[in-house]
């Protein structure tokens, strides 16, 4: 049998998601605890991978079990025995074919930036004191929509087959005290919603104008895009999958 887990994490203590030799990560530490609830090695499978310090409010994984398992029971002990900045929100039997990465259908991400510095906001948002145009924000982070090649946003060693990804939401809202970039995809790239972030954040301080935004993406090359903010501000939020997959 086949389940799909729906886990948070704080990633600030966190070599990213993915399992690395010498590295404490969230899936490595996530499968020890599993494993000892199951009794046995067991591997899970995530939706995608987070970098160092980025934080999940949703992401998705699946493991594969011999025995039909109660979801219910399986839940509360592994909540019970789970490092504190990580939780299980829901476990669901799926399809055997169903798989956590190559069945999303979208992703969403979140990304925080704090005007006014707070000592309770340092693990979930970026501290950025600089004012800038929302509205030019808006205006270049439009131009993002539909598909596109977004080389430029990527991570320059990373093994994709290509740099095609569909975005259908990209926007920034104010948020109580908190300046916030929504953006919604099909896929992304490693880094590059923080990259995207950092881009924007030039066009609303006016160091670049929309259409050199626009010229941006079109060159596909990261050395002329702006540079990367830091991880801590960065949240997975949803991941979608078909209502076919589950049981």
């Amino acid at each position: 049998m086949r389940y799909f887990i729906d886990i948070s994490y704080n990633g600030s203590n966190y070599h990213g998601w993915q399992v690395q030799a010498n590295a404490h990560t969230v899936q490595g530490e996530f499968q020890e605890c599993l494993s000892k609830v199951l009794r046995m090695p067991t591997e899970i499978m995530g939706s995608g991978r987070t970098d160092t310090g980025v934080h999940a409010k949703q992401q998705i994984a699946h493991f594969d079990s011999e025995k039909s398992l109660e979801v219910t029971d399986l839940l509360y002990k592994l909540n019970s025995i789970l490092p504190p900045d990580i939780a299980v929100n829901e476990v669901r039997e799926v399809k055997p074919e169903a798989h956590a990465r190559f069945e999303a259908t979208e992703r969403a991400y979140q990304y925080f930036i704090s005007s006014k510095k707070s000592p309770f906001s340092v693990d979930g948002s970026y501290y950025f004191s600089q004012s800038v145009d929302v509205g030019l924000m808006n205006k270049a982070s439009a131009k993002l929509l539909g598909e596109q090649d977004f080389e430029s946003f990527s991570k320059v060693k990373t093994e994709v087959n290509n740099f095609i990804c569909t975005i259908d939401r990209a926007e920034w809202i104010i948020e109580n005290d908190l300046l916030v970039f929504h953006v919604r995809a099909n896929r992304f790239l490693r880094g590059m919603v923080r990259a995207l972030v950092g881009t924007l954040l030039d066009v609303g301080q006016q160091k670049l104008t929309v259409e050199e935004f626009v010229n941006i993406i079109k060159a596909k090359d990261r050395k002329v895009a702006g540079r990367a903010v830091p991880p801590h501000g960065l949240f997975l939020t949803e991941v979608k999958y078909p209502e076919s997959i589950y049981l």
